[in-house]
Protein backbone atom coordinates (compact mmCIF):
# COMPACT_ATOMS: atom_id res chain seq x y z
CA UNK A 1 0.00 0.00 0.00
CA UNK A 2 1.20 3.36 -0.90
CA UNK A 3 2.47 5.81 2.05
CA UNK A 4 2.21 9.54 1.50
CA UNK A 5 4.68 12.03 2.50
CA UNK A 6 3.43 14.02 5.24
CA UNK A 7 3.18 17.45 4.20
CA UNK A 8 0.80 20.25 3.45
CA UNK A 9 -0.59 23.94 3.54
CA UNK A 10 -2.13 27.50 5.21
CA UNK A 11 -5.16 28.86 5.49
CA UNK A 12 -8.16 30.61 5.15
CA UNK A 13 -9.05 34.31 5.68
CA UNK A 14 -9.63 34.58 9.74
CA UNK A 15 -10.82 36.79 12.41
CA UNK A 16 -8.81 40.10 13.33
CA UNK A 17 -8.00 37.88 17.03
CA UNK A 18 -6.17 35.11 14.63
CA UNK A 19 -4.40 37.26 12.19
CA UNK A 20 -1.11 37.42 13.82
CA UNK A 21 -1.12 33.46 14.42
CA UNK A 22 -2.19 32.85 10.63
CA UNK A 23 0.89 35.41 9.51
CA UNK A 24 3.08 33.91 11.94
CA UNK A 25 2.55 30.45 10.39
CA UNK A 26 2.95 31.93 6.70
CA UNK A 27 5.94 33.12 7.72
CA UNK A 28 6.84 29.71 9.05
CA UNK A 29 7.14 30.68 12.93
CA UNK A 30 5.32 28.88 15.44
CA UNK A 31 3.84 26.90 12.67
CA UNK A 32 2.38 23.36 14.42
CA UNK A 33 0.40 26.06 17.05
CA UNK A 34 -0.30 28.14 14.31
CA UNK A 35 -2.46 25.66 12.08
CA UNK A 36 -4.19 23.43 15.17
CA UNK A 37 -5.96 27.25 15.88
CA UNK A 38 -6.54 27.91 11.84
CA UNK A 39 -7.93 24.01 11.95
CA UNK A 40 -10.29 24.74 14.95
CA UNK A 41 -11.53 28.40 13.22
CA UNK A 42 -12.51 26.80 10.18
CA UNK A 43 -13.92 23.77 12.21
CA UNK A 44 -16.05 25.79 13.82
CA UNK A 45 -17.15 27.87 11.26
CA UNK A 46 -18.20 24.74 8.98
CA UNK A 47 -20.49 23.24 11.83
CA UNK A 48 -18.00 21.07 13.40
CA UNK A 49 -17.03 18.21 11.75
CA UNK A 50 -15.08 19.76 8.44
CA UNK A 51 -12.21 18.03 9.51
CA UNK A 52 -8.53 18.48 10.60
CA UNK A 53 -5.65 20.80 9.96
CA UNK A 54 -2.72 20.20 11.26
CA UNK A 55 1.08 21.19 10.77
CA UNK A 56 4.28 19.06 10.24
CA UNK A 57 7.55 19.82 10.32
CA UNK A 58 9.41 16.66 8.43
CA UNK A 59 11.20 16.70 5.38
CA UNK A 60 10.72 14.49 2.23
CA UNK A 61 11.32 10.28 3.40
CA UNK A 62 15.47 10.30 2.20
CA UNK A 63 15.86 13.56 2.50
CA UNK A 64 20.06 14.01 3.09
CA UNK A 65 20.37 14.48 6.77
CA UNK A 66 21.22 18.26 7.97
CA UNK A 67 18.82 19.92 4.86
CA UNK A 68 15.98 22.26 5.17
CA UNK A 69 13.17 21.29 7.03
CA UNK A 70 9.78 23.10 5.72
CA UNK A 71 6.57 22.67 7.12
CA UNK A 72 3.02 21.28 5.79
CA UNK A 73 0.02 21.25 6.65
CA UNK A 74 -2.61 18.20 6.53
CA UNK A 75 -6.37 18.40 6.01
CA UNK A 76 -8.07 15.55 6.52
CA UNK A 77 -11.83 13.56 7.00
CA UNK A 78 -12.96 10.47 7.22
CA UNK A 79 -15.65 9.29 4.20
CA UNK A 80 -15.88 6.26 2.45
CA UNK A 81 -14.77 4.04 4.85
CA UNK A 82 -11.44 5.39 5.14
CA UNK A 83 -9.31 8.47 6.23
CA UNK A 84 -8.41 11.50 3.87
CA UNK A 85 -5.64 13.30 3.55
CA UNK A 86 -4.70 16.33 1.55
CA UNK A 87 -0.75 17.69 1.92
CA UNK A 88 -0.08 21.17 0.79
CA UNK A 89 3.01 23.36 1.16
CA UNK A 90 2.73 25.80 4.20
CA UNK A 91 1.97 29.13 3.00
CA UNK A 92 2.15 28.70 -0.65
CA UNK A 93 -1.55 28.67 -1.14
CA UNK A 94 -3.62 32.01 0.79
CA UNK A 95 -6.81 29.65 1.26
CA UNK A 96 -5.26 26.33 0.53
CA UNK A 97 -6.72 24.85 3.79
CA UNK A 98 -10.24 26.12 3.16
CA UNK A 99 -9.93 24.83 -0.36
CA UNK A 100 -8.74 21.18 0.74
CA UNK A 101 -11.67 21.27 2.90
CA UNK A 102 -13.70 21.80 -0.01
CA UNK A 103 -12.22 19.30 -1.90
CA UNK A 104 -13.62 16.80 1.32
CA UNK A 105 -17.15 17.89 0.87
CA UNK A 106 -17.01 17.04 -2.96
CA UNK A 107 -15.79 12.96 -1.79
CA UNK A 108 -18.28 13.35 0.69
CA UNK A 109 -21.12 14.28 -2.03
CA UNK A 110 -19.55 11.74 -3.87
CA UNK A 111 -20.04 8.78 -1.52
CA UNK A 112 -23.48 9.99 -1.20
CA UNK A 113 -24.12 9.46 -5.16
CA UNK A 114 -22.19 5.96 -5.42
CA UNK A 115 -22.58 4.26 -2.29
CA UNK A 116 -24.28 0.86 -2.13
CA UNK A 117 -24.77 1.10 1.26
CA UNK A 118 -26.74 3.77 1.08
CA UNK A 119 -30.60 3.44 -0.13
CA UNK A 120 -31.47 6.82 -1.36
CA UNK A 121 -28.16 6.88 -3.49
CA UNK A 122 -28.35 7.25 -6.99
CA UNK A 123 -25.91 4.13 -7.76
CA UNK A 124 -28.67 2.02 -5.43
CA UNK A 125 -31.60 3.92 -7.02
CA UNK A 126 -30.13 2.94 -10.34
CA UNK A 127 -29.88 -0.75 -8.98
CA UNK A 128 -33.04 -1.00 -8.56
CA UNK A 129 -34.77 -0.01 -11.55
CA UNK A 130 -32.49 -0.22 -14.43
CA UNK A 131 -33.67 -3.79 -15.07
CA UNK A 132 -36.99 -3.02 -15.92
CA UNK A 133 -36.40 0.27 -17.54
CA UNK A 134 -33.49 2.36 -19.10
CA UNK A 135 -32.56 5.23 -16.55
CA UNK A 136 -31.01 8.40 -16.86
CA UNK A 137 -27.77 9.30 -14.59
CA UNK A 138 -26.22 12.63 -13.86
CA UNK A 139 -23.78 12.88 -17.11
CA UNK A 140 -20.46 12.38 -14.76
CA UNK A 141 -21.96 9.26 -13.52
CA UNK A 142 -22.70 7.88 -16.88
CA UNK A 143 -18.87 9.00 -17.62
CA UNK A 144 -17.18 6.82 -14.90
CA UNK A 145 -19.75 4.06 -16.08
CA UNK A 146 -18.28 4.23 -19.43
CA UNK A 147 -15.20 4.31 -18.45
CA UNK A 148 -15.58 1.13 -16.52
CA UNK A 149 -17.11 -0.40 -19.55
CA UNK A 150 -13.69 0.04 -20.94
CA UNK A 151 -11.63 -1.13 -18.06
CA UNK A 152 -13.49 -4.30 -18.09
CA UNK A 153 -13.11 -4.73 -21.88
CA UNK A 154 -9.40 -3.79 -21.98
CA UNK A 155 -8.51 -6.24 -19.08
CA UNK A 156 -10.49 -8.97 -20.33
CA UNK A 157 -13.28 -8.63 -17.93
CA UNK A 158 -10.78 -8.56 -14.91
CA UNK A 159 -12.21 -5.24 -13.63
CA UNK A 160 -15.98 -5.61 -13.49
CA UNK A 161 -18.65 -3.39 -11.70
CA UNK A 162 -20.75 -5.81 -11.47
CA UNK A 163 -18.90 -8.56 -9.38
CA UNK A 164 -20.69 -7.30 -6.25
CA UNK A 165 -22.72 -10.50 -6.30
CA UNK A 166 -19.10 -12.86 -6.01
CA UNK A 167 -17.91 -10.39 -3.07
CA UNK A 168 -20.92 -10.91 -0.94
CA UNK A 169 -21.33 -14.63 -1.27
CA UNK A 170 -17.29 -15.42 -0.63
CA UNK A 171 -17.93 -12.23 2.32
CA UNK A 172 -20.29 -15.34 3.64
CA UNK A 173 -17.86 -17.37 3.88
CA UNK A 174 -15.55 -15.43 6.08
CA UNK A 175 -18.81 -14.63 8.64
CA UNK A 176 -20.13 -17.88 8.54
CA UNK A 177 -17.64 -20.62 7.65
CA UNK A 178 -19.67 -21.38 4.53
CA UNK A 179 -17.61 -22.35 1.46
CA UNK A 180 -19.96 -21.28 -1.50
CA UNK A 181 -20.82 -24.20 -3.66
CA UNK A 182 -20.24 -24.09 -7.13
CA UNK A 183 -23.60 -24.35 -7.92
CA UNK A 184 -24.41 -21.12 -6.69
CA UNK A 185 -21.19 -19.10 -7.69
CA UNK A 186 -22.28 -20.42 -11.30
CA UNK A 187 -25.59 -18.90 -10.67
CA UNK A 188 -24.12 -15.98 -9.72
CA UNK A 189 -21.86 -15.41 -12.97
CA UNK A 190 -24.54 -15.72 -14.92
CA UNK A 191 -25.68 -11.94 -13.68
CA UNK A 192 -22.10 -10.98 -13.57
CA UNK A 193 -20.35 -9.17 -16.75
CA UNK A 194 -20.38 -5.61 -17.76
CA UNK A 195 -21.45 -6.65 -21.08
CA UNK A 196 -25.10 -6.78 -19.21
CA UNK A 197 -25.00 -3.01 -19.01
CA UNK A 198 -26.33 -1.32 -21.99
CA UNK A 199 -25.39 2.52 -22.26
CA UNK A 200 -27.03 5.41 -24.01
CA UNK A 201 -24.75 7.91 -24.66
CA UNK A 202 -27.33 10.48 -26.51
CA UNK A 203 -29.54 9.92 -23.61
CA UNK A 204 -26.96 9.49 -20.80
CA UNK A 205 -28.96 6.38 -20.00
CA UNK A 206 -28.28 2.72 -18.06
CA UNK A 207 -29.90 -0.20 -18.34
CA UNK A 208 -29.21 -3.31 -17.16
CA UNK A 209 -29.90 -6.32 -19.70
CA UNK A 210 -30.61 -9.52 -17.05
CA UNK A 211 -32.30 -9.22 -14.08
CA UNK A 212 -30.38 -9.41 -11.15
CA UNK A 213 -27.27 -7.51 -12.46
CA UNK A 214 -26.14 -4.85 -10.38
CA UNK A 215 -23.03 -2.19 -10.16
CA UNK A 216 -20.82 -1.41 -7.31
CA UNK A 217 -18.34 1.10 -7.55
CA UNK A 218 -16.07 0.11 -4.61
CA UNK A 219 -13.01 -0.62 -7.01
CA UNK A 220 -12.92 2.54 -8.85
CA UNK A 221 -15.08 5.03 -6.45
CA UNK A 222 -12.79 6.35 -4.62
CA UNK A 223 -10.28 7.21 -7.07
CA UNK A 224 -12.81 8.73 -9.20
CA UNK A 225 -13.43 11.25 -5.76
CA UNK A 226 -9.99 11.77 -6.02
CA UNK A 227 -9.76 13.12 -9.67
CA UNK A 228 -13.12 15.06 -9.27
CA UNK A 229 -11.80 16.82 -6.04
CA UNK A 230 -8.24 17.60 -8.05
CA UNK A 231 -11.14 18.95 -10.28
CA UNK A 232 -12.42 21.62 -7.53
CA UNK A 233 -8.88 22.53 -6.26
CA UNK A 234 -7.32 22.92 -10.17
CA UNK A 235 -10.69 25.69 -10.31
CA UNK A 236 -9.07 27.72 -7.45
CA UNK A 237 -5.41 27.24 -9.29
CA UNK A 238 -4.39 25.05 -6.61
CA UNK A 239 -1.07 23.10 -8.39
CA UNK A 240 0.89 21.38 -5.56
CA UNK A 241 -0.26 18.81 -3.18
CA UNK A 242 -0.58 14.98 -2.58
CA UNK A 243 -4.09 13.28 -0.73
CA UNK A 244 -4.59 9.72 -0.18
CA UNK A 245 -7.46 8.25 0.46
CA UNK A 246 -6.98 5.67 2.96
CA UNK A 247 -3.92 2.96 2.22
CA UNK A 248 -5.33 2.19 -1.49
CA UNK A 249 -5.46 5.10 -3.54
CA UNK A 250 -3.01 8.43 -3.76
CA UNK A 251 -3.18 11.22 -6.01
CA UNK A 252 -0.08 14.25 -6.71
CA UNK A 253 -0.32 17.44 -8.52
CA UNK A 254 2.91 19.65 -8.51
CA UNK A 255 6.07 19.53 -6.35
CA UNK A 256 6.62 19.28 -2.61
CA UNK A 257 8.66 22.72 -1.92
CA UNK A 258 11.67 20.56 0.20
CA UNK A 259 14.58 22.51 -0.82
CA UNK A 260 14.98 19.40 -3.36
CA UNK A 261 15.54 19.56 -6.79
CA UNK A 262 13.21 16.36 -7.61
CA UNK A 263 9.85 16.83 -9.09
CA UNK A 264 6.78 15.60 -7.37
CA UNK A 265 6.12 14.32 -3.63
CA UNK A 266 8.01 11.23 -2.27
CA UNK A 267 6.03 8.18 -1.79
CA UNK A 268 6.22 5.05 -0.44
CA UNK A 269 4.61 1.19 -1.14
CA UNK A 270 4.42 -0.67 2.03
CA UNK A 271 5.92 -4.36 1.85
CA UNK A 272 3.10 -6.84 1.35
CA UNK A 273 4.88 -9.43 4.82
CA UNK A 274 6.15 -6.92 6.58
CA UNK A 275 3.80 -4.09 7.96
CA UNK A 276 6.42 -2.28 9.05
CA UNK A 277 9.07 -1.92 6.49
CA UNK A 278 8.57 -0.53 3.31
CA UNK A 279 8.98 -2.42 -0.48
CA UNK A 280 9.86 1.04 -2.75
CA UNK A 281 9.48 4.72 -2.76
CA UNK A 282 9.45 6.94 -5.97
CA UNK A 283 8.66 10.47 -6.66
CA UNK A 284 5.42 10.87 -7.59
CA UNK A 285 4.41 13.96 -10.10
CA UNK A 286 1.02 14.64 -11.84
CA UNK A 287 0.37 11.46 -11.45
CA UNK A 288 -1.93 8.79 -9.40
CA UNK A 289 -1.15 4.97 -7.44
CA UNK A 290 -3.68 2.26 -6.95
CA UNK A 291 -2.84 -0.69 -4.79
CA UNK A 292 -4.43 -3.66 -4.35
CA UNK A 293 -3.32 -6.73 -1.78
CA UNK A 294 -4.68 -9.65 0.10
CA UNK A 295 -3.03 -7.84 3.36
CA UNK A 296 -5.09 -8.79 6.44
CA UNK A 297 -8.45 -9.72 4.52
CA UNK A 298 -7.10 -13.16 3.72
CA UNK A 299 -8.57 -15.69 5.76
CA UNK A 300 -8.34 -19.77 5.66
CA UNK A 301 -10.75 -22.62 4.95
CA UNK A 302 -9.76 -25.95 5.78
CA UNK A 303 -6.34 -24.92 5.63
CA UNK A 304 -6.40 -23.18 2.47
CA UNK A 305 -5.48 -19.47 2.37
CA UNK A 306 -8.27 -17.29 0.38
CA UNK A 307 -7.42 -13.93 -0.43
CA UNK A 308 -10.53 -10.81 -0.78
CA UNK A 309 -10.50 -9.82 -4.94
CA UNK A 310 -12.44 -12.06 -6.71
CA UNK A 311 -11.48 -13.02 -10.39
CA UNK A 312 -14.92 -12.04 -11.92
CA UNK A 313 -14.66 -14.51 -14.51
CA UNK A 314 -14.37 -17.89 -12.48
CA UNK A 315 -16.40 -16.36 -9.57
CA UNK A 316 -13.25 -17.57 -7.10
CA UNK A 317 -10.32 -15.92 -5.24
CA UNK A 318 -7.65 -14.54 -7.19
CA UNK A 319 -4.56 -16.38 -6.45
CA UNK A 320 -0.67 -16.47 -7.10
CA UNK A 321 -0.26 -12.45 -6.55
CA UNK A 322 0.91 -10.50 -3.07
CA UNK A 323 0.33 -7.00 -3.80
CA UNK A 324 -0.05 -5.16 -7.04
CA UNK A 325 0.60 -1.39 -7.45
CA UNK A 326 -0.59 1.05 -10.31
CA UNK A 327 1.02 4.36 -11.38
CA UNK A 328 -1.43 5.59 -13.81
CA UNK A 329 -2.48 9.52 -15.29
CA UNK A 330 -5.44 9.07 -13.20
CA UNK A 331 -6.32 7.90 -10.21
CA UNK A 332 -9.87 6.53 -11.11
CA UNK A 333 -7.51 3.91 -13.63
CA UNK A 334 -5.08 3.21 -11.48
CA UNK A 335 -7.39 1.74 -8.90
CA UNK A 336 -9.44 -0.48 -11.30
CA UNK A 337 -5.84 -1.88 -12.63
CA UNK A 338 -4.70 -2.43 -9.53
CA UNK A 339 -7.45 -5.29 -9.07
CA UNK A 340 -7.41 -6.12 -12.55
CA UNK A 341 -3.77 -6.62 -12.30
CA UNK A 342 -4.11 -8.80 -9.21
CA UNK A 343 -6.81 -10.73 -10.93
CA UNK A 344 -4.53 -10.89 -14.18
CA UNK A 345 -0.98 -11.89 -12.50
CA UNK A 346 2.42 -10.99 -13.78
CA UNK A 347 1.77 -11.79 -17.26
CA UNK A 348 -1.67 -10.20 -18.03
CA UNK A 349 -0.54 -7.25 -16.36
CA UNK A 350 2.58 -6.72 -18.44
CA UNK A 351 0.51 -7.42 -21.43
CA UNK A 352 -1.76 -4.41 -20.41
CA UNK A 353 1.19 -2.45 -19.92
CA UNK A 354 2.72 -3.13 -23.11
CA UNK A 355 -0.36 -1.70 -24.60
CA UNK A 356 -0.48 1.05 -22.40
CA UNK A 357 2.46 2.64 -22.00
CA UNK A 358 1.27 5.43 -20.32
CA UNK A 359 0.25 2.78 -17.25
CA UNK A 360 3.36 1.40 -14.98
CA UNK A 361 2.68 -1.02 -11.89
CA UNK A 362 5.02 -3.07 -9.19
CA UNK A 363 4.43 -6.24 -8.91
CA UNK A 364 4.75 -8.39 -5.68
CA UNK A 365 4.87 -12.40 -6.09
CA UNK A 366 5.62 -15.16 -3.21
CA UNK A 367 9.77 -15.92 -3.37
CA UNK A 368 11.21 -19.18 -2.34
CA UNK A 369 12.80 -17.89 0.41
CA UNK A 370 10.54 -17.15 3.90
CA UNK A 371 9.54 -13.81 4.68
CA UNK A 372 10.80 -12.30 0.95
CA UNK A 373 9.13 -11.17 -2.27
CA UNK A 374 9.76 -11.01 -6.04
CA UNK A 375 9.11 -7.52 -6.98
CA UNK A 376 8.67 -6.89 -10.74
CA UNK A 377 8.54 -3.62 -12.19
CA UNK A 378 6.62 -2.92 -15.10
CA UNK A 379 6.91 0.40 -17.32
CA UNK A 380 8.63 1.88 -14.58
CA UNK A 381 11.97 2.90 -16.75
CA UNK A 382 10.18 6.65 -16.41
CA UNK A 383 10.04 7.15 -12.98
CA UNK A 384 12.56 8.31 -10.30
CA UNK A 385 12.35 5.47 -7.51
CA UNK A 386 14.79 2.78 -5.28
CA UNK A 387 13.79 -0.56 -3.46
CA UNK A 388 13.71 -0.53 -0.04
CA UNK A 389 14.03 -3.80 1.53
CA UNK A 390 17.09 -5.81 1.03
CA UNK A 391 15.13 -9.08 0.64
Amino acid sequence: MANADPNSNAGPSVPASTQSTRRDFLQGKSAVDAVADIGRMIDERRGGNAGQARARSSGDPGQEPGSSRTYAVEVSRRAMACEFSYFLNAGQYEHGTERALEALDRIEELEDQMSVYRHRSEVSLLNATADKRAVRVEHRLFGLLTESVQLFRDTRGAFDVTAGPLIKIWNRLRREGVMPSPAELTALRENVGSDKLELDETHCTVRYLRPGVTIDLGGIGKGYALDRAADLLAEHEIHDYLVHGGTSSLLARGSRKSGTELPGWMVGVQHPLRADRRLAEFQLCDRAVGTSGAGTQQFYYQGKRYGHIIDPRTGYPADGILSTTVIAPSSAVADALSTAFYVLGLVGATEYCQRHPEVSALITTPSRRGGAVELHAINCDNLIWRRCDEN
